[in-house]
Protein backbone atom coordinates (compact mmCIF):
# COMPACT_ATOMS: atom_id res chain seq x y z
CA UNK A 1 0.00 0.00 0.00
CA UNK A 2 1.28 3.56 -1.17
CA UNK A 3 1.71 6.12 1.50
CA UNK A 4 -1.05 7.98 0.41
CA UNK A 5 -3.35 4.92 0.80
CA UNK A 6 -1.76 4.36 4.57
CA UNK A 7 -2.44 7.70 5.88
CA UNK A 8 -5.90 7.33 4.12
CA UNK A 9 -6.55 4.37 6.40
CA UNK A 10 -5.57 5.53 9.23
CA UNK A 11 -7.44 8.99 9.22
CA UNK A 12 -10.40 6.39 8.26
CA UNK A 13 -9.43 3.65 11.78
CA UNK A 14 -8.94 6.99 13.64
CA UNK A 15 -12.84 8.44 12.38
CA UNK A 16 -14.35 4.99 13.30
CA UNK A 17 -12.55 4.69 16.68
CA UNK A 18 -14.61 7.80 17.75
CA UNK A 19 -17.84 6.55 17.09
CA UNK A 20 -18.34 5.46 20.67
CA UNK A 21 -17.93 8.80 22.46
CA UNK A 22 -20.39 10.85 19.46
CA UNK A 23 -23.01 8.29 18.36
CA UNK A 24 -25.92 7.18 19.78
CA UNK A 25 -26.49 3.76 21.82
CA UNK A 26 -28.32 2.10 18.43
CA UNK A 27 -25.28 3.27 16.49
CA UNK A 28 -23.16 1.95 18.23
CA UNK A 29 -24.68 -1.82 19.01
CA UNK A 30 -25.15 -1.59 14.76
CA UNK A 31 -21.66 -0.81 14.51
CA UNK A 32 -20.66 -4.05 16.74
CA UNK A 33 -22.65 -6.06 14.85
CA UNK A 34 -21.43 -4.53 11.19
CA UNK A 35 -17.71 -4.84 12.65
CA UNK A 36 -17.91 -8.57 13.19
CA UNK A 37 -19.87 -9.12 10.31
CA UNK A 38 -16.96 -7.63 8.33
CA UNK A 39 -14.55 -9.51 10.52
CA UNK A 40 -16.02 -12.94 9.84
CA UNK A 41 -16.22 -11.69 5.75
CA UNK A 42 -12.06 -10.73 6.21
CA UNK A 43 -11.62 -13.95 7.48
CA UNK A 44 -13.40 -16.27 5.06
CA UNK A 45 -11.99 -14.42 2.45
CA UNK A 46 -8.77 -16.06 3.05
CA UNK A 47 -9.80 -19.53 2.25
CA UNK A 48 -12.68 -18.99 -0.05
CA UNK A 49 -11.69 -15.55 -2.04
CA UNK A 50 -7.53 -16.26 -1.68
CA UNK A 51 -7.44 -20.41 -1.79
CA UNK A 52 -10.55 -20.65 -3.76
CA UNK A 53 -12.35 -23.14 -0.79
CA UNK A 54 -15.78 -22.14 -0.22
CA UNK A 55 -16.19 -23.51 3.23
CA UNK A 56 -19.93 -23.66 4.85
CA UNK A 57 -18.05 -24.34 7.85
CA UNK A 58 -16.72 -21.33 9.20
CA UNK A 59 -19.63 -20.85 11.46
CA UNK A 60 -17.78 -23.99 13.32
CA UNK A 61 -15.18 -21.49 14.43
CA UNK A 62 -17.41 -18.94 15.37
CA UNK A 63 -18.97 -20.95 17.87
CA UNK A 64 -15.71 -22.72 19.35
CA UNK A 65 -14.62 -19.22 19.78
CA UNK A 66 -18.15 -18.47 21.63
CA UNK A 67 -17.96 -21.04 23.81
CA UNK A 68 -14.28 -21.37 24.73
CA UNK A 69 -15.03 -17.83 25.70
CA UNK A 70 -17.84 -18.84 28.06
CA UNK A 71 -16.64 -22.06 29.47
CA UNK A 72 -13.66 -20.36 30.50
CA UNK A 73 -15.83 -17.47 32.10
CA UNK A 74 -18.81 -19.40 33.76
CA UNK A 75 -17.55 -22.75 34.54
CA UNK A 76 -13.90 -22.07 35.24
CA UNK A 77 -13.99 -18.29 36.60
CA UNK A 78 -11.71 -17.26 34.31
CA UNK A 79 -11.13 -13.88 32.63
CA UNK A 80 -12.55 -12.68 29.41
CA UNK A 81 -9.01 -12.48 27.63
CA UNK A 82 -7.83 -16.00 28.81
CA UNK A 83 -11.16 -17.24 27.50
CA UNK A 84 -10.94 -15.53 24.14
CA UNK A 85 -7.68 -16.68 23.75
CA UNK A 86 -8.93 -19.91 24.97
CA UNK A 87 -11.77 -20.23 21.73
CA UNK A 88 -9.22 -19.29 18.99
CA UNK A 89 -7.47 -21.99 20.18
CA UNK A 90 -9.60 -24.29 19.98
CA UNK A 91 -10.80 -23.35 16.58
CA UNK A 92 -7.12 -23.36 15.16
CA UNK A 93 -7.18 -26.90 17.14
CA UNK A 94 -10.22 -28.10 14.88
CA UNK A 95 -9.02 -26.46 11.66
CA UNK A 96 -5.89 -28.53 11.78
CA UNK A 97 -7.18 -31.96 12.82
CA UNK A 98 -10.14 -31.79 10.51
CA UNK A 99 -9.10 -29.26 8.23
CA UNK A 100 -6.32 -31.50 6.63
CA UNK A 101 -8.48 -34.49 5.52
CA UNK A 102 -11.42 -32.09 4.79
CA UNK A 103 -9.58 -29.71 2.35
CA UNK A 104 -8.04 -33.23 0.34
CA UNK A 105 -11.83 -32.74 -1.11
CA UNK A 106 -12.57 -30.24 -3.88
CA UNK A 107 -15.40 -28.27 -5.34
CA UNK A 108 -19.12 -29.15 -4.10
CA UNK A 109 -17.97 -32.17 -2.02
CA UNK A 110 -15.71 -29.55 0.04
CA UNK A 111 -18.56 -27.16 0.60
CA UNK A 112 -21.31 -30.37 1.59
CA UNK A 113 -18.23 -31.44 4.09
CA UNK A 114 -17.90 -28.30 5.99
CA UNK A 115 -21.42 -27.44 5.96
CA UNK A 116 -21.75 -30.97 8.01
CA UNK A 117 -19.34 -29.97 10.40
CA UNK A 118 -21.12 -27.47 11.26
CA UNK A 119 -24.30 -29.28 11.74
CA UNK A 120 -22.63 -32.28 13.50
CA UNK A 121 -20.85 -29.58 16.00
CA UNK A 122 -24.53 -28.41 17.08
CA UNK A 123 -25.34 -32.03 17.78
CA UNK A 124 -22.51 -32.35 19.76
CA UNK A 125 -22.51 -29.27 21.84
CA UNK A 126 -26.04 -29.85 22.45
CA UNK A 127 -25.05 -32.70 24.69
CA UNK A 128 -21.96 -31.37 26.59
CA UNK A 129 -22.62 -30.59 30.25
CA UNK A 130 -19.93 -28.44 30.66
CA UNK A 131 -21.10 -26.41 27.68
CA UNK A 132 -24.66 -25.95 29.24
CA UNK A 133 -26.39 -28.99 26.63
CA UNK A 134 -29.42 -27.26 24.76
CA UNK A 135 -30.03 -24.56 27.52
CA UNK A 136 -26.79 -22.63 26.98
CA UNK A 137 -24.60 -20.52 29.03
CA UNK A 138 -25.26 -17.15 30.77
CA UNK A 139 -21.99 -14.48 31.03
CA UNK A 140 -21.44 -11.99 33.12
CA UNK A 141 -22.95 -8.96 32.59
CA UNK A 142 -20.85 -5.99 31.42
CA UNK A 143 -22.19 -2.61 30.57
CA UNK A 144 -19.91 -1.47 28.28
CA UNK A 145 -20.87 -1.36 24.53
CA UNK A 146 -17.77 1.35 24.10
CA UNK A 147 -14.90 -1.25 25.10
CA UNK A 148 -16.60 -4.23 22.85
CA UNK A 149 -16.90 -1.45 19.76
CA UNK A 150 -12.96 -0.98 19.90
CA UNK A 151 -12.34 -4.58 20.28
CA UNK A 152 -14.23 -5.73 17.09
CA UNK A 153 -12.89 -2.59 15.21
CA UNK A 154 -9.41 -3.56 16.53
CA UNK A 155 -10.12 -7.26 15.19
CA UNK A 156 -10.98 -6.32 12.05
CA UNK A 157 -7.86 -3.95 11.42
CA UNK A 158 -5.93 -6.71 12.65
CA UNK A 159 -7.34 -9.41 10.23
CA UNK A 160 -7.45 -6.66 7.27
CA UNK A 161 -3.61 -6.02 7.85
CA UNK A 162 -3.15 -10.01 7.79
CA UNK A 163 -4.90 -10.02 4.29
CA UNK A 164 -2.93 -7.31 3.34
CA UNK A 165 0.02 -8.90 4.16
CA UNK A 166 -1.25 -12.73 2.41
CA UNK A 167 -2.18 -10.48 -0.75
CA UNK A 168 1.42 -9.58 -1.19
CA UNK A 169 3.37 -12.50 0.54
CA UNK A 170 4.40 -15.73 -0.73
CA UNK A 171 1.99 -17.75 0.65
CA UNK A 172 -0.81 -15.54 -0.82
CA UNK A 173 0.53 -15.79 -4.26
CA UNK A 174 0.87 -19.88 -3.22
CA UNK A 175 -3.00 -19.78 -2.20
CA UNK A 176 -4.08 -17.85 -5.27
CA UNK A 177 -2.46 -20.46 -7.51
CA UNK A 178 -4.46 -23.12 -6.04
CA UNK A 179 -7.06 -21.23 -6.70
CA UNK A 180 -6.07 -20.78 -10.49
CA UNK A 181 -5.01 -24.14 -10.50
CA UNK A 182 -4.94 -26.42 -8.07
CA UNK A 183 -2.66 -29.34 -9.69
CA UNK A 184 -0.60 -26.77 -11.74
CA UNK A 185 0.31 -24.92 -8.23
CA UNK A 186 1.63 -28.59 -7.14
CA UNK A 187 3.49 -28.75 -9.89
CA UNK A 188 5.44 -25.96 -9.61
CA UNK A 189 6.16 -26.89 -5.69
CA UNK A 190 3.20 -25.04 -4.06
CA UNK A 191 2.78 -27.69 -0.51
CA UNK A 192 -1.05 -27.25 -1.46
CA UNK A 193 -1.99 -29.27 1.75
CA UNK A 194 0.06 -27.09 3.84
CA UNK A 195 -0.84 -23.96 2.46
CA UNK A 196 -4.83 -24.76 2.80
CA UNK A 197 -4.29 -25.71 6.31
CA UNK A 198 -2.21 -22.28 7.02
CA UNK A 199 -5.40 -20.81 5.25
CA UNK A 200 -8.18 -22.45 7.05
CA UNK A 201 -6.16 -22.34 10.14
CA UNK A 202 -5.83 -18.72 9.96
CA UNK A 203 -9.85 -18.01 8.93
CA UNK A 204 -10.58 -20.29 11.79
CA UNK A 205 -8.41 -18.07 14.63
CA UNK A 206 -9.60 -14.71 13.42
CA UNK A 207 -13.26 -16.30 13.36
CA UNK A 208 -13.35 -17.79 16.85
CA UNK A 209 -12.17 -14.26 18.02
CA UNK A 210 -15.21 -12.36 16.86
CA UNK A 211 -17.13 -15.14 18.17
CA UNK A 212 -15.99 -14.82 21.32
CA UNK A 213 -16.36 -10.89 21.52
CA UNK A 214 -19.82 -11.44 20.48
CA UNK A 215 -21.15 -14.21 23.11
CA UNK A 216 -19.56 -11.63 25.79
CA UNK A 217 -20.98 -8.30 24.69
CA UNK A 218 -24.84 -10.52 24.04
CA UNK A 219 -23.72 -12.43 27.81
CA UNK A 220 -25.78 -15.53 26.58
CA UNK A 221 -25.14 -18.44 23.80
CA UNK A 222 -26.52 -21.27 23.09
CA UNK A 223 -25.71 -23.99 20.34
CA UNK A 224 -28.22 -23.20 17.76
CA UNK A 225 -27.27 -19.43 17.67
CA UNK A 226 -23.42 -20.28 18.45
CA UNK A 227 -22.98 -22.28 15.20
CA UNK A 228 -26.03 -20.58 12.92
CA UNK A 229 -25.06 -21.97 9.65
CA UNK A 230 -27.44 -18.54 8.27
CA UNK A 231 -24.17 -16.29 9.68
CA UNK A 232 -21.55 -18.31 6.75
CA UNK A 233 -24.11 -17.33 4.40
CA UNK A 234 -23.62 -13.94 5.17
CA UNK A 235 -20.09 -14.19 5.77
CA UNK A 236 -20.11 -15.54 1.96
CA UNK A 237 -22.26 -13.13 0.57
CA UNK A 238 -21.21 -10.34 2.13
CA UNK A 239 -17.53 -11.62 0.68
CA UNK A 240 -18.26 -11.79 -2.80
CA UNK A 241 -20.97 -9.25 -3.34
CA UNK A 242 -17.51 -6.72 -2.60
CA UNK A 243 -14.93 -8.60 -4.10
CA UNK A 244 -13.44 -12.08 -2.72
CA UNK A 245 -9.72 -12.44 -3.35
CA UNK A 246 -9.38 -8.54 -2.46
CA UNK A 247 -8.43 -6.54 0.63
CA UNK A 248 -11.16 -4.12 0.98
CA UNK A 249 -13.81 -6.65 -1.09
CA UNK A 250 -15.14 -7.80 2.26
CA UNK A 251 -15.31 -4.84 4.39
CA UNK A 252 -17.19 -3.03 1.15
CA UNK A 253 -19.82 -5.82 0.82
CA UNK A 254 -20.01 -6.04 4.73
CA UNK A 255 -20.54 -2.74 5.45
CA UNK A 256 -23.12 -2.16 2.30
CA UNK A 257 -25.26 -5.45 2.85
CA UNK A 258 -25.47 -5.01 6.65
CA UNK A 259 -26.56 -1.15 6.34
CA UNK A 260 -29.53 -2.03 4.18
CA UNK A 261 -30.49 -5.22 5.76
CA UNK A 262 -30.76 -3.18 8.95
CA UNK A 263 -33.36 -0.64 6.94
CA UNK A 264 -35.01 -3.26 5.67
CA UNK A 265 -35.64 -5.08 8.90
CA UNK A 266 -36.67 -1.65 10.58
CA UNK A 267 -38.83 -0.86 7.68
CA UNK A 268 -40.08 -3.44 5.98
CA UNK A 269 -39.24 -6.69 8.10
CA UNK A 270 -40.72 -9.03 5.21
CA UNK A 271 -38.53 -7.85 2.81
CA UNK A 272 -35.18 -8.86 5.03
CA UNK A 273 -35.87 -12.12 4.45
CA UNK A 274 -35.60 -12.03 0.59
CA UNK A 275 -33.02 -9.85 0.62
CA UNK A 276 -29.68 -12.02 1.03
CA UNK A 277 -30.95 -14.27 -1.95
CA UNK A 278 -31.37 -11.41 -4.17
CA UNK A 279 -27.74 -10.69 -3.54
CA UNK A 280 -26.59 -13.30 -4.64
CA UNK A 281 -28.47 -13.75 -7.74
CA UNK A 282 -27.49 -9.80 -8.81
CA UNK A 283 -23.49 -10.62 -7.54
CA UNK A 284 -23.56 -14.52 -9.34
CA UNK A 285 -24.71 -12.76 -12.77
CA UNK A 286 -23.82 -9.05 -13.08
CA UNK A 287 -20.48 -8.93 -11.07
CA UNK A 288 -19.29 -12.63 -10.01
CA UNK A 289 -15.76 -10.63 -9.05
CA UNK A 290 -17.67 -8.17 -6.56
CA UNK A 291 -18.18 -4.19 -6.54
CA UNK A 292 -14.33 -3.54 -6.02
CA UNK A 293 -13.25 -5.30 -9.97
CA UNK A 294 -16.82 -3.19 -10.93
CA UNK A 295 -14.80 -0.05 -10.04
CA UNK A 296 -11.77 -1.77 -11.60
CA UNK A 297 -13.28 -1.75 -14.80
CA UNK A 298 -16.11 -0.07 -15.35
CA UNK A 299 -14.25 3.36 -16.51
CA UNK A 300 -13.12 1.15 -19.19
CA UNK A 301 -15.75 -1.08 -19.68
CA UNK A 302 -18.79 1.39 -19.15
CA UNK A 303 -22.20 -0.82 -19.03
CA UNK A 304 -20.43 -3.37 -21.26
CA UNK A 305 -19.06 -4.86 -18.35
CA UNK A 306 -22.46 -5.98 -17.21
CA UNK A 307 -23.30 -7.22 -20.66
CA UNK A 308 -20.27 -9.46 -20.96
CA UNK A 309 -21.17 -11.36 -17.28
CA UNK A 310 -24.38 -11.90 -18.57
CA UNK A 311 -22.99 -13.39 -21.81
CA UNK A 312 -20.73 -15.43 -20.06
CA UNK A 313 -23.51 -16.50 -18.17
CA UNK A 314 -25.56 -17.75 -21.17
CA UNK A 315 -28.51 -15.53 -20.60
Amino acid sequence: MRPLGWAASTAVLAVLASVPWIASPTLIQFGITTLLLATVAQAWNIVGGYAGYASFGNSVFYGLGSYGTAIAMVQLNLPFGVGLALGAALAMLFALLLGLPVLRLRGHYFAIATLALALAMTGIVSNLEIAGRNTGLVLPLLKGDALFYELALGLLALVTLTVIWISRSRFGFGLIAIREDEDAAAVMGVNTTLFKAAAFTLAGFFTALAGGIHAYWITFIDPVSAFDITLNVKMIIMAIFGGAGSVLGPLVGALLLASISEVLTTEVSTAASLFYGLVIVVAVVFMPRGLVNVVRHFKRLGWRYFSENLRSHRL
